[in-house]
């Protein structure tokens, strides 16, 4: 199996369920696949995180502001891995219950990873709101 198709199918597999998780209220499966190495960062679609730190306490907000996902898909558009870095760019399709409130949305996503001790972890992310 190449990097390449290593790497899709740890982000169709492991990312895909910790993202699933994290939208129905469980933050740990995400914060299990992150970088344990600075730097980290999220520019978030509705906050900001640089560090270890900021990045936990957003992923703890976001477990608790989550809920009764209905619908998780992730379309991806691009990806390329290039040694010990990958990026990933598409669409997460979202159904889910945000503070109590049902809501779907779309946003752009582009992460970053890195392989660490053989495994990939996310370094980076950006997401924003595709507004029609």
């Amino acid at each position: 199996m190449s990097d390449g198709d290593e790497f899709l199918a740890w982000v169709r597999t492991a990312l895909y369920e910790a993202e699933l998780a994290l939208h129905n209220g469980d933050p740990e499966p995400r914060r299990a696949l992150w970088s344990r190495d600075e730097p980290v960062s999220v520019l978030g679609a509705w906050r900001n995180a640089r560090g270890r730190h900021e990045v936990d306490a957003l992923f703890s907000a976001l477990g608790e502001s989550f809920s009764d996902c209905t619908s998780y898909a992730f379309e991806l558009l691009a990806y390329d891995v290039v040694g010990d870095m990958a990026y990933t760019a598409g669409l997460e399709h979202t159904s889910v219950s945000v503070d109590g409130v049902p809501r779907s949305y779309t946003l752009r996503a582009t992460q970053v990873y890195r392989r660490e001790d053989g495994a990939w972890r996310v370094a980076h992310r950006h997401g924003d709101t595709v507004t029609p």
